[in-house]
């Protein structure tokens, strides 16, 4: 469901809903924020859980033929749905390293500014407001207290949700499924500038100065650039790009009215995650992970994992004001495994954790051989996942009864 009509929803009162509120808000045993704590704790890794893999050196820089992966134990064939009154399992997920409400206030004003400038959710500023982003961007990359690099990064955030909203979900801002990779294919040419020939090359700019979605694109990847490597924006597009196609695959769904197997939708959801921002991390924090890290198939898995993993948070806490045509992880399962609204819950979280804890193991591996940047990249990845999960359960776009800190 979109950004603005998720915050125009009656607020959910059913035990469901409470109920995602409480697993996100509950840090009670939460594993600590700190990643490197986390790693440290013995009795998190055991001997049961090593497998040693001889392969040859990669690009992350081995020295040695053998690496010790630490991996959890496989996952158990899909059982049938458990008691609907099954006890939902603790969140495998921290709570936000860092917590500034004044830097988070203070670039949340300035993104509204912009938003009115360059013409998205017009008329509606109050509502993006009381988002928050600002405070999600704070959370999430607590590496930098410089706000403009934070105001950087989420302007292209809320370009990203504004696109989804314009050219997918809002009817009343001109949303259509049926043009939605028509639309998205000439955005991708603003996110990775097209030099059309000097004949059309006007078209094009007319195009971008009269369509909110790519001006607020232009504009927010102009700024974006002060503070990206050219292959930390490279990589920026690129994710974008893979964005783009999975909108179009959601857009697909509804033109066709296709419901898609948990198997297919998780996959979906493998693309469509929070990598876009994720994928920020180490450009905010005024560093660069080298390509031959980031790039490095057993990195790029890990980190994928993590941005799954966070967004599935979003598909709980969402699931009890869906729209009839929207899909989520709980929705799937309830669908096309015939769980109940509780035993899709509990499976959502289940999936996190294993998610998750995945992530932890391999991160633990890769950074005994990786640079000190690629750490320090996992334990940043460790904590926007904490901050997300914090704005989860303080925004008030879930939360129309919450002041934006709660």
């Amino acid at each position: 469901m979109s950004l603005m009509s998720r915050l125009s929803a009656p607020n959910a009162t059913d035990d469901l809903s409470r109920l995602a509120a409480e697993v996100l808000a509950d840090r009670g045993s939460a594993p600590p924020g700190e990643l490197a704590a986390l790693l440290e704790d013995p009795p998190r890794v055991t001997p049961s859980s090593l497998v040693f893999v001889t392969e040859q050196p990669s690009m992350l820089g081995m020295s040695a033929a053998q690496l010790s992966f630490l991996r959890p134990e496989p996952a158990a064939v899909a059982e049938p749905a458990a008691a609907d009154d099954d006890e939902i399992p603790e969140l495998f997920c921290p709570g936000p390293v860092r917590d500034n409400p004044e830097l988070g206030e203070e670039v949340n004003e300035r993104m509204v500014e912009w938003a009115e400038q360059v013409g998205i959710y017009e008329g509606r500023s109050e509502h993006l407001r009381s988002c928050g982003f600002g405070r999600l961007i704070m959370l999430t990359h607590p590496g930098t207290d410089d706000a403009d690099r934070l105001l950087a990064a989420t302007k292209v955030v809320v370009a990203e949700w504004a696109a989804d909203d314009y050219y997918l979900d809002e009817e009343e801002v001109g949303a259509d499924p049926r043009r939605t990779a028509a639309r998205f294919g000439i955005l991708y040419g603003v996110v990775d500038p097209v030099p059309l020939p000097h004949r059309y090359e006007h078209e094009l700019r007319r195009h971008i100065e009269e369509d909110p979605i790519a001006l607020a694109f232009r504009s927010g990847m102009e700024h974006l650039a002060r503070y990206t490597s050219v292959t930390q924006m490279a990589r920026f597009q690129h994710q974008m790009s893979i964005l783009f196609t999975t909108l179009d695959q959601n857009a697909s769904w509804r033109v066709t009215g296709e419901r898609p197997p948990v198997w297919e939708y998780l996959m979906h959801r493998h693309h469509n995650s929070y990598l876009p921002p994720m994928i920020l991390i180490d450009a905010v924090a005024g560093y660069e992970l080298p390509p031959q890290e980031f790039y490095d198939p057993r990195v790029r898995e890990a980190f994928s994992m993590a941005g799954m993993a966070a967004v599935l948070l979003n598909d709980l806490h969402s699931m009890s004001k869906e729209a009839d045509d929207d899909l989520s992880l709980p929705i799937a399962l309830m669908e096309q495994e015939g769980c109940t609204r509780r035993q899709a819950a509990k499976r959502t979280v289940e999936i996190h954790n294993e998610l998750m804890k995945r992530f932890v193991a391999e991160a633990a591996a890769l950074s005994l051989v990786g640079s000190p940047m690629l750490r320090r990249f996992f334990a940043e990845t460790w904590a926007w996942c904490g901050g997300s999960r914090e704005w989860h359960a303080t925004s008030r776009r879930y939360h129309a009864d919450k002041a934006e800190v709660a």
